[in-house]
């Protein structure tokens, strides 16, 4: 009546159930982590998104700022313009300070992504012109811009305003 190493009958039983059970909790706990390491991944992921989407609209927010500014600027500018062309002849320190206020204004608009747009003799692109006249001529290509009436600020994908201006038509031949 030996039994092995002291044991009870049936100890053997116990023990393997015993195991079967803490397997099956490792096997839960393993389950639990897998699942609990895939939630933080995503937490992650998601604060990586968030700081990306906050930077995007941060910088949006200040271009249409910046754009609003410089846009309330405008009159300001347009009436330098109009002062220095109806000022009289140059020389006088009055007007040079005016035109050197209206230069600086013009280059702040430039470092703010707003560049002047008032080149003649030019292709007329919708993009960055306004036509508010059209004028017959064999002076210059049709399509080509022959005067600014009033100039525009900004680019092909950052526009302000865009340059008014007269565009060129070939003369029609069949007028009389």
């Amino acid at each position: 009546m030996s039994d092995q190493a002291g044991q009870a009958p049936g100890s053997n039983e116990a023990e393997a159930a015993t195991l079967g059970e803490r397997e099956i909790k490792a096997t839960d706990q393993a389950d639990a982590l897998a699942k609990m390491e895939d939630l933080w991944r995503r937490a992650l992921a998601d604060a990586d998104n968030v700081r990306k989407r906050a930077a995007r609209d941060g910088a949006q927010l200040r271009a249409q700022e910046r754009a609003a500014v410089s846009l309330a600027w405008l009159p300001v500018l347009d009436n330098l313009e109009l002062a220095l062309a109806h000022a009289p002849a140059a020389g006088d320190p009055l007007v040079d300070g005016i035109a050197a206020i209206r230069s600086q204004a013009i280059d702040t608009l430039s470092r703010l992504g707003y560049p002047r747009i008032d080149a003649e003799n030019v292709s007329f692109d919708p993009r960055i012109h306004e036509a508010v006249s059209v004028s017959e001529t064999d002076e210059a290509p049709p399509g080509t811009v022959l005067t600014v009436l009033r100039p525009g600020y900004g680019g092909t994908d950052t526009m302000l305003r865009p340059a008014s201006v007269v565009v060129s038509r070939a003369v029609n031949a069949d007028r009389g």
